[in-house]
């Protein structure tokens, strides 16, 4: 077997053997590096990001003084979550739906944050 066709050959083996999850994980880390963004996993606090991804969950929180929408978005890498404050729903912001959001990475309980980020929404697939 010549050296070039192992590769191929594992990646065959890997696609085979993956999990529905591994392999939609691989995919969204595709289309992510296409769309010229940055792998969650590497967003650091202060950085102005461009994150894109699929949206796992979305929840309204009623707060006290300041309501939010927040919607957690996976690129395959890790999750961002993406907090809209003053807001009870977007229409289009649901769970399962691609997003490309960009904004100022903060850290909140541990967890990547971008406050009221700019976005924009994938069609529908």
């Amino acid at each position: 077997m010549a050296t070039d066709e192992r590769p191929s050959l594992r990646r065959f083996f890997q696609r085979l053997t993956a999990s529905e999850a591994e392999l939609d994980a691989q995919e969204l880390r595709r289309e992510s590096a296409d769309a010229g963004c940055v792998p969650a996993r590497q967003c650091r606090r202060g950085e102005v990001a461009s994150v894109s991804g699929r949206l796992r969950t979305v929840v309204y929180t009623p707060r006290t003084n300041l309501p939010t929408l927040e919607a957690d978005l996976f690129d395959g890498t890790d999750v961002v979550t993406l907090v809209w404050l003053g807001r009870r729903q977007i229409t289009g912001i649901e769970p399962g739906r691609q997003l490309t959001a960009r904004g100022r990475v903060a850290v909140r309980d541990d967890r990547k944050v971008i406050y009221n980020p700019y976005y924009e929404l994938e069609p529908p697939r």
